[in-house]
């Protein structure tokens, strides 16, 4: 395919253009009074969000240097995503400034890497300044408040609360979709591990990048498993019984892998295989933890079970089995309340007698897993456009809730980045260019208050001013219009959400300020009777 080069400044304002059109979509959305985007989809209703990066997913763009500039922010996005949960629009308005500040430098003649190098050690003393400010989160009332404000809601807020109150701060909780109006909380057994599916063929739900498995089996295998020969007797059993099919195992490769994924594509038959966590002994326990829970048996040889062997009735059962590429879920196994708390009896017994402090830490790990349960928040809603969006906007507060009692939680509505950087910039001693990469920054971190104060009707540079005036933690509540003490008034956000955002946005800002060449592929015109040929391939797969 051919190439189009550009060069210094023209390379650099092409990708900057992307970044504008994809921020300026965006940044909308931030604050209590922030707007929804509505998002055009190829099939089905179009969705309404008010989550950056679910917004930066659908923008494709067709100059193809605006969409490398759009790709880099769509990183920043989905990178403090994967970190925090929550803060995608902050980091996306963020890299827009700086990009902005910092490329008006660059054309006065100031030196990239020196910038770069001032924007780095700003941001990483702004850091050590949030970390510094943080205030643990204690209480469950401080939880809900940041989780309502996350998700633009005191209800929702208080329901997550109760959630992680019930299933512990470590605890799992998971949001499903409910037939009925409203939002309610159950409980119910279940675990979590941190192993994710082995094939991304495997996904239900290509949106969210998920495998849902409902009313499945669970088999259970301490070895690997790679002969497709071991594992077609039972794949034939439970294909009859139009269930699907969770593995989990030491390991699943080669023709036994690339069946599981023939069959999921082709429709034949629904299933998906993670690796078992852990390793060794400890394993082995774990794989027994999750017999437990879903009432099936651990495939061993080491008690002369193997796999070709295996029945119906050695499975587990789960009501739901969700994976990620990180993680997966168990929700509500078919095990037995008494085995359960039989299990959990033992466990706390080896935890007493543990004389190792490495040993003692896995087994509570293990206990947390087992008794803590699963939260499951229902939501419903009037439509399905509206489901999915509130589902979406309980799934980032949950991430929100995790990530302050992580790190604890600082002033929000972005007065926090502005405040730790007036006192930061104090006790930087930096000189020519990488002062001026310092200064970027505290330019820059004034954007997510400025946007917000924006978006409420509000001049975004005078609420600015106002705020650098005031104590620490006083500034703008944007729902109310009020400046006050925001801890006070429950307006918080996770130190692990602002850091994040910043720490993303400056890295790909360092990227675009010291790009020289950017080499693109050259867009191909159509070819003639495209279409026609496109029509005739409805039956390939």
């Amino acid at each position: 395919m051919a190439k189009i080069i550009h060069f210094d400044e023209e390379a650099r304002r092409g990708m900057e253009r992307g970044l504008d059109l994809l921020a300026n979509t965006v940044k909308v959305t931030l604050g209590p009074k922030g707007r929804n985007v509505v998002l055009d989809k190829q099939w089905g209703a179009p969705s309404i969000t008010n989550d950056g990066v679910s917004i930066a997913k659908e923008i494709e763009l067709e100059d193809p240097f605006e969409r490398i500039g759009a790709e880099l922010v769509k990183e920043v996005a989905k990178k403090t995503d994967d970190v925090a949960g929550d803060g995608t629009t902050t980091a996306t308005v963020l890299a827009q400034a700086l990009v902005k500040e910092g490329l008006r430098n660059v054309v006065a003649g100031a030196n990239p890497i020196a910038l770069r190098r001032g924007i780095d050690l700003a941001v990483d003393a702004v850091v050590k300044q949030l970390l510094a400010d943080a205030k643990e989160v204690e209480t469950r009332e401080e939880i809900a408040a940041t989780a309502g404000i996350s998700a633009g809601d005191k209800e929702i807020g208080e329901l997550i609360a109760e959630a992680l109150d019930k299933v512990g701060k470590e605890g799992v909780v998971t949001v499903e979709e409910s037939n009925t109006f409203g939002t309610e909380l159950e409980l119910t057994e279940g675990m979590s591990f941190d192993k994710g599916y082995l094939s991304p063929y495997f996904v239900t739900d290509p949106e969210r990048q998920e495998v849902v498995l409902e009313d499945a089996y669970v088999l259970l295998v301490e070895s690997k498993i790679s002969n497709v020969k071991d594992l077609l007797p039972l794949l034939e059993k439970v294909m009859q019984t139009g269930k699907p099919l969770a593995i989990i195992a030491e390991d699943i490769e080669g023709e036994a892998l690339a069946t599981l994924v023939v069959n999921k594509i082709r429709g034949t038959f629904k299933s998906a295989a993670v690796k078992a966590p852990g390793f060794g002994d400890r394993r082995k326990e774990m794989l027994q933890d999750m017999a437990v829970l879903t009432g099936g048996q651990v495939i061993s040889e080491t008690v002369g079970l193997k796999v070709e062997n295996a029945e119906i009735a050695m499975l587990g059962q789960a009501r739901k089995v969700v994976m990620t590429k990180d993680s997966t879920t168990i929700v509500e196994g078919a095990g037995t309340a008494e085995d359960i708390k039989a299990r959990v009896s033992t466990i706390k017994t080896q935890i007493e007698n543990s004389t190792s402090d490495y040993d003692r830490e896995k087994l509570q790990e293990r206990l947390a897993k087992l008794a803590g349960g699963v939260a499951v928040i229902k939501s419903g809603a009037a439509t399905e456009v509206e489901l999915k969006e509130r589902k979406q906007r309980i799934e980032d507060a949950v991430l929100n809730a995790k990530a302050a009692v992580e790190e604890g939680i600082v002033a929000g509505g972005g007065v926090a980045l502005l405040q730790a950087a007036d006192t930061v910039f104090e006790t930087l001693e930096l000189e020519g260019d990488e002062a001026t990469g310092a200064q970027i920054v505290k330019i820059a971190v004034a954007a997510p208050l400025k946007q917000i104060a924006e978006n409420a009707g509000l001049e975004g540079g005078v609420v600015a001013e106002k705020v650098r005036s005031l104590p620490a933690g006083e500034g703008l509540n944007a729902a109310t219009g009020n400046y006050e003490d925001l801890l006070a008034a429950g307006i918080a956000d996770p130190v692990k959400v602002t850091r994040s955002a910043l720490q993303n946005a400056a890295s790909i800002a360092g990227l675009f300020l010291t790009t020289e060449a950017v080499v693109a592929n050259k867009p191909e015109p159509p070819s003639a009777g495209h279409d026609d040929a496109a029509a005739g391939m409805g039956g390939m797969y």
